[in-house]
């Protein structure tokens, strides 16, 4: 599921249809560091996978809380017949000596999907011994306080704090407690921050993990596709302060550096950001035209806020010709409701470091407090040839070689984490 060795390996006639979307002449991948942190060792697998199965979704009746088919099929979910905030995950196959793992949700996301999955995929791969408690606090601060008591009375050996809100909450209502705590899906600390840099553990009981590519690294990769990149249309809910903090103020604060114009694309009201965003993007390709005249220098560059990237289809009709990007690898997919191409970290590969640091704590190889910042390095690049034909767009061969998802001409997977897809 992450990235591996044979990464590069795809099969023949997928590579053949594949490559003709690229720029004729290849070029070097960007070499701006990531911050140093956590070696994530590649999963292995044991043939290529099947992608009418990978992404089916467990019967699970809930409103907020689902888990890939696969990955289920090693557990036991159970919902609380007194409470629709809960569930309890328990091994098909117990030990006996399981430890206690408790998982704070702040709400439905599909990110999170992804993330229990691969959380109880390591698990079950690894063979650590764990139960699951999950709760979802619904983003209110007495929720919140109780599930935090729960798990203290469950006796609970380590939480999971599922999304930026979830790590919000904890860092300002738990930081420094006796239950040792391991970040998912969340924003990157540091910018936020909970610790002051990347290679020094937080020295409490929190373990930090990022979804963010340093803003150098990201305009490395930008301006390597549109090396003349004049305006970014930067799409963003205000309801999300990590979005806005980690990823909407880096690129306003390196715009003068880069030459470039920023400007924003604010959905105000999460209920309403399609009819919005149908609102204000005409007006921002005009906008755009002020100095780029022919578009052939802009892009849309969608950040981590759900509300703004659950509207991709919306984005990509009025947006025409415009490259639309997004920092969120998992909003390029297959067919046509899809971004063209993603530099960042994918809930997946997130989710895998965070389920890393988790077993090693549960295991007693390290302390929360001594885990440096997990970051992903180099990061996802994901790619959709589909798209990127239907808006004219070369893709730089280096991209091709080094990305993580492929989707081809007809939108189908070709190469997922890395490694090749068979289709049927």
């Amino acid at each position: 599921m992450i990235k591996t060795l044979n990464r590069f390996m795809i099969v023949i006639t997928a590579l053949a249809i594949l490559i003709t979307a690229c720029s004729a002449a290849p070029t070097a991948t960007p070499s701006a560091p990531l911050p140093t942190a956590v070696a994530v060792s590649p999963k292995p697998t044991a043939a290529p996978s099947d992608p009418s199965t990978s992404s089916a979704l467990a019967p699970i009746k809930s409103d907020w809380f689902a888990v890939y088919a696969k990955a289920a099929a090693n557990w036991n979910i159970t919902a609380d017949a007194g409470d629709v905030n809960k569930f309890t995950i328990t091994p098909k196959t117990p030990s006996g000596n399981e430890k206690k793992v408790f998982v704070l949700y702040p709400r439905k996301s599909s990110a999170y999907d992804t993330a229990i999955s691969t959380i109880l995929d390591v698990f079950y791969n690894k063979k650590v011994p764990a139960t699951f408690t999950i709760v979802n606090f619904d983003r209110k601060n007495d929720k919140g306080l109780a599930a935090l008591g729960l798990a203290e009375s469950l006796k609970s050996d380590l939480i999971f704090s599922m999304g930026s809100e979830s790590t919000d909450f904890v860092y300002l209502n738990y930081k420094g407690k006796s239950i040792p705590v391991v970040t998912i899906c969340s924003k990157d600390p540091v910018l936020l921050n909970y610790v002051k840099d990347y290679n020094s553990g937080s020295g409490t009981n929190i373990a930090f993990t990022s979804l963010n590519v340093p803003i150098e690294v990201q305009m490395a990769y930008l301006k390597q596709l549109r090396p003349n990149l004049r305006n970014i249309a930067v799409m963003f809910a205000d309801s999300n302060t990590s979005s806005k903090e980690t990823q909407v103020k880096p690129l306003k604060d390196a715009s003068s550096v880069y030459k470039i114009n920023v400007i924003d694309v604010v959905v105000l009201q999460d209920a309403k950001a399609k009819q919005e965003l149908e609102a204000a993007m005409p007006g921002v390709i005009e906008e755009m035209k002020k100095t780029d005249p022919s578009l052939q220098d802009s892009i849309f560059w969608i950040t981590g806020s759900t509300p703004v990237f659950n509207e991709i289809a919306t984005i990509n009709t009025m947006a025409g010709k415009i490259p639309v990007l997004s920092v969120v690898p998992d909003v390029v997919k297959e067919g046509d409701a899809s971004a063209v191409l993603s530099i960042g970290v994918s809930f997946e590969s997130n989710a895998y470091i965070g389920a890393l640091y988790g077993s090693d704590i549960l295991l007693g190889v390290a302390k929360a407090g001594d885990l440096k910042v997990g970051v992903v390095s180099p990061p996802d690049i994901a790619i959709n040839f589909k798209r990127a034909k239907a808006i004219d767009l070369k893709i730089p061969f280096s991209f091709f070689e080094s990305a993580s998802f492929i989707y081809n001409y007809d939108g189908k997977t070709v190469r997922k984490g890395g490694e090749e897809v068979r289709q049927p």
